[in-house]
């Protein structure tokens, strides 16, 4: 079969119109080929590794490699050469990326907050997407990232890769199954010392090859600092939200899926603080604990940065708390504890485990893949990235306010009542020009 193909239809792209050189495009319906193409957009770490996984998947080529620096990409474009004796075309700049013609799709791998603008534009070019999670560095962009996918009919598959994964589908069935009872409460750790964030550093100059101004597109222009850069932006209001929206997303995921829940809370109760002890630059917080309730049900997060053991002698994981048992689980593993019943003198349900799995890296890759082809929905599609993100960031918020306990308005998208004044400061962005938040 040939290769899928695009028809180039010029548009009125409300957000494409600033880039000439960019048409819009529309998917024609054409049957999919078993050759898929896919660019990288960020190409260092996390985004390399998700790059490997598709190139698994037969049929997958790279095809354009994106990034703000010069030296990655040329590492990069070794590697994939010697590994995979592929030869991608290099960008600097992802919208001349998008306009290459053999494109079918791109991940989006960049800090946080380069994800909304990418996926967008990508959307109204035609292509699928698969981009990091968090969705985006903010409420207002997740809210903006949901229509776009639906507006143009874009596969978008987040990357909360645990939806992918064989431990946490085969918790889930468990608890599904009903064999907890019903489960009233789930309790998430995660204790990790880079949580901490980078030593302090001077400001000094950009490393050479690095579009610095481009790395920092829409968040605020500010001197160059090595631990806002490379490993360390995320704890960084400007470009990430700590811990929360690193590891807070992918484990807050699995309490909204045990339950079936497809959207944010409508409150969110929070504290966090700053060890005063730790000299750091970082901004977000190293120790926080937040409460995300629904009707019958509650999702208790909490976080401390320096440490690495937890409950249950994990670092990380998260506990389903049902009537007859409590399962833990992290994403190497799961095990049943049961609950003992005083009438028969003995346990409830029979305990389970630990039962080792796979991990969803690879597999969250292949159902993208899979999805491009049959259109059908993937593990993670974009309301299930918004609903988490979305959590996460009304935690981060509240702990930024000093407000700790806010009521969100899931209709107009805003916080309302005590404290919502402030909290609604930081639901939206504002973008640095000449970038401007994409309208739809």
């Amino acid at each position: 079969m040939q290769r899928r193909t695009f028809t180039r239809v010029a548009g009125s792209g409300m957000f494409l119109s600033s880039f000439p050189f960019l048409m819009p495009n529309k998917h024609q319906g054409m049957p999919p080929s078993d050759q898929v193409n896919i660019g990288l957009i960020g190409c260092r770490n996390r985004g390399f590794a998700v790059l490997r996984n598709h190139l698994k998947v037969p049929g997958v080529n790279v095809v354009a490699l994106c990034d703000i620096d010069a030296r990655v990409l040329q590492d990069k474009s070794s590697t994939l050469d010697r590994d995979f004796k592929q030869q991608p075309q290099i960008f600097g700049d992802y919208r001349k990326m998008l306009a290459h013609k053999d494109l079918d799709a791109v991940i989006i791998a960049t800090p946080d907050h380069w994800h909304c603008l990418p996926m967008v534009h990508a959307c109204e070019m035609g292509l699928d997407v698969y981009v990091e999670k968090p969705m985006a560095n903010s409420i207002e962009e997740c809210s903006i990232m949901v229509p776009a996918a639906r507006q143009y009919d874009r596969i978008v598959q987040v990357g909360q890769q645990q939806r992918s994964s064989q431990v946490w589908n085969e918790v889930m069935s468990f608890i599904k199954g009903g064999a907890l009872g019903k489960l009233s409460r789930t309790n998430i750790w995660a204790n990790f010392r880079y949580g901490l964030g980078p030593e302090r550093t001077p400001d000094g100059s950009p490393p050479s090859g690095v579009d610095y101004n481009f790395f920092l597109g829409p968040a605020p222009l500010r001197p160059f600092n090595a631990a806002r850069f490379h490993g360390s932006w995320r704890f960084f209001w400007d470009y990430g939200g700590g811990l929360m929206t690193d590891w807070g997303v992918h484990l807050l995921d699995m309490g909204l899926w045990a339950r079936n829940l497809k959207t944010a809370p409508n409150q969110v109760i929070a504290y966090g603080s700053q060890d005063p002890f730790v000299d750091r630059p970082r901004e977000t917080h190293d120790t926080l604990t937040a409460i995300f309730p629904y009707d019958d049900y509650l999702i208790q997060w909490e976080h401390n940065a320096g440490k690495q053991s937890g409950p249950y002698d994990q670092p990380y994981g998260v506990a389903f708390i049902g009537e007859k048992g409590t399962l833990v689980a992290d994403r190497s593993k799961w095990q049943v504890f049961a609950e003992w019943d005083p009438n028969t003198k003995q346990p409830m349900i029979p305990e389970v485990g630990p039962i080792k799995g796979e991990n969803g890296h690879a597999r969250h890759a292949a159902n993208f893949v899979d999805c491009i082809k049959s259109r059908a929905e993937p593990n993670c599609p974009v309301e299930m990235g918004h609903a988490v993100a979305v959590s996460a960031h009304m935690a981060n918020i509240a702990v930024r306010t000093n407000q700790h306990a806010l009521t969100w308005d899931r209709q107009k998208e805003s916080f309302k009542g005590a404290g919502s004044t402030s909290a609604n400061k930081l639901v939206r962005p504002s973008y640095r020009r000449p970038w401007k938040l994409p309208k739809l």
